[in-house]
């Protein structure tokens, strides 16, 4: 206490718990106002009780009392300096008042013994414990003083007692007020240290989150954006104006929510949400769909944040906070790619000459075989070894072709016709039912695309479809969707989605989940639309199919590839 007077003493400007000071002690001049003018309304409904030569002392006292308090009130607001020296001079005329206006009024008998209460109760709160416990003194030993001046004039039996008592309850209650005070400014200066040590953690914060690479989203339970740092509104193209920081709930409107922002980051959100070991998706931004990021989703813990009420497990649902990090991969990816490229560049001539002759070899020597043997047991045996030599030469192709990355000259495609052909195609040489696979392309939609390219493509992503579709009518769907600058093509099956872990690894060369792949497929295929400035992304979603009375019931996880032709050329 005594330091934060020393602060609050010294002139210059004002600190917090200096201010806090000057606060207390205007609001003991306002009750020093409100005391004089009830001393003056006790004058004028008193009955006699005061032994006063017509009442004159008294009332001259009181407005003396009431323009002091006045004057008091004025200089606290006013002329805040030395703030030590303005209490003690208050308080020195309180009790000069109160005392001159007790002992004129006969002393205990008067009923003013009780004003005491007021300066000392202010000296308790606002002074140190010395001068505090010194002014109760002067009060004690003044009130001791009459007592035995009334006793030699015979006034009373008991006034000593009684003013003992006073003063024996002036020093419980200065301690008890004094030690009360000390703690609550204790508690304010610790309050004021911990807001400044907060003020400077968020502005380490602020600068960290400013200057880091990857984008950073912090998002409550209903996915509602409440921060996010610059590199997080340039991915997803949010206004920096709209994006200030704050404290939480009052950021709900204006940053928007997920789904408004980004319709693929809120299902991965949605799927997090519903499984957090899927903490992280690889996500491809519309309508920057040359923008492919890595989404990691963190909750916050609030184990060591105390909850207030009753209802804590409600409290603790409305502060639940999770940390969206964003990094951009599309260069990563890029990148990595050009390493394997490389990579495959340097292998596939050894490939071509120490593994393609030798499978020539073993596959004519098997042709023979099979003309000489009769035995059904033998010939299934080469038939496994004929299977094995086309599957090893298919590897190889596709080794082969990685490295045949060369600029393409794409032509106008009609994508309707193009796409029944390859329909007809698929029920001719795979014996695919006709209502299987549905087409859904405005006659006359014209895409800029190798037909070749587009036709290994579309073929390798329907070949996987026939595979985890149900084989119902219309469980494989190719819809031509039409954005405002762009067209794309979706592939989709009414089959299980793709889980997060196998996600991750979509479309890297060699990752299958299948014993008879050999994991280049939606390679080559996302490779063949890069080079027709195109791109192939998988994109996760729900779909609502109103079986239930329950929409989250309705709800079922599924997933579609999605073909992003180029622009049309101007």
């Amino acid at each position: 206490m005594a330091r934060l007077l020393a602060a609050a003493a010294a002139p210059g400007d004002p600190t917090p718990a200096r201010a806090t000071f000057w606060r207390s002690l205007q609001t003991l001049n306002a009750t020093r106002i409100v005391i004089a003018l009830v001393l003056l309304l006790y004058l004028r409904f008193d009955g006699g009780g005061l032994r006063v030569a017509g009442h004159h002392l008294y009332l001259w006292t009181c407005l003396t009392y009431l323009a002091l308090a006045i004057a008091f009130a004025l200089t606290a607001v006013y002329g805040q300096r030395r703030f030590l020296v303005q209490l003690l001079v208050q308080i020195a005329c309180d009790l000069a008042i109160i005392s001159l206006l007790y002992a004129d009024g006969g002393g205990l008998r008067s009923g003013l013994a009780i004003l005491y209460l007021f300066p000392l109760a202010g000296a308790a709160i606002l002074a140190p414990l010395v001068l505090a416990l010194f002014c109760t003194a002067l009060v004690a030993l003044f009130m001791l003083g009459m007592g035995v001046i009334q006793v030699l004039e015979m006034e009373g039996e008991h006034i000593l007692l009684q003013s003992g008592l006073y003063g024996a309850a002036y020093f419980a209650a200065v301690l008890c007020l004094n030690r009360m005070a000390a703690r609550l400014i204790g508690q304010e200066e610790l309050a004021i240290r911990r807001g400044v040590e907060i003020g400077v953690q968020q502005a380490v914060n602020r600068l960290v989150m400013a200057d880091v690479a990857d984008g950073v989203l912090v998002v409550d339970a209903g996915g509602h954006i409440l921060a996010s740092n610059p590199a997080a509104q340039q991915m997803l193209g949010l206004s920096a104006a709209d994006h200030a920081d704050g404290d939480g709930d009052d950021h709900r409107d204006r940053d928007g929510d997920l789904a408004a922002v980004q319709s693929p980051l809120a299902l991965a959100y949605a799927e997090w949400r519903a499984d957090p070991a899927l903490d992280t998706a690889f996500i491809t931004l519309k309508p920057y769909f040359s923008i492919r990021l890595k989404a990691r989703f963190a909750a916050v813990d609030l184990g060591q944040v105390p909850q207030a009420g009753d209802d804590t497990g409600e409290t603790c649902a409305s502060l639940a906070r999770s940390v969206i990090f964003l990094q951009q991969v599309s260069e990563i990816e890029e990148r990595a790619q050009q390493l394997k490229l490389a990579s495959m560049g340097r292998l596939t001539a050894s490939i071509a000459h120490e593994v393609r002759n030798p499978l020539s070899a073993i596959g004519h020597a098997s042709a023979l075989l099979a003309e000489d043997i009769d035995d059904p047991g033998q010939r299934r045996l080469l038939r496994i070894v004929d299977d094995n030599v086309k599957r090893v030469n298919r590897i190889v192709e596709d080794i082969l072709q990685l490295s045949r990355k060369s600029h393409v000259q794409y032509e106008p495609l009609a994508l309707d016709s193009f796409l029944v052909e390859l329909r007809e195609e698929f029920i001719d040489t795979e014996g695919v039912p006709p209502d299987v696979i549905a087409v859904s392309v405005a006659p006359g939609t014209t895409v800029h695309f190798n037909p070749l390219h587009l036709r290994e493509v579309i073929a390798n992503l329907v070949g996987n479809a026939l595979r985890y579709a149900s084989g119902a009518p219309a469980s494989i769907r190719l819809d031509l969707v039409r954005q405002p600058n762009w067209l794309e093509l979706h592939v989709q099956d009414d089959g299980p989605g793709i889980s997060g872990e196998v996600r991750a690894h979509l479309f890297e060369p060699f990752y299958t989940t299948s014993s008879k792949g050999t994991g280049l497929g939606l390679y080559l295929a996302r490779e063949m639309c890069l080079n027709n400035d195109a791109r192939l992304d998988y994109e996760y979603r729900f779909d609502s199919h109103g079986t239930s009375d329950s929409p989250a019931a309705d709800r079922r996880s599924g997933g579609r590839f999605v073909i992003t032709f180029a622009p049309p050329q101007k």
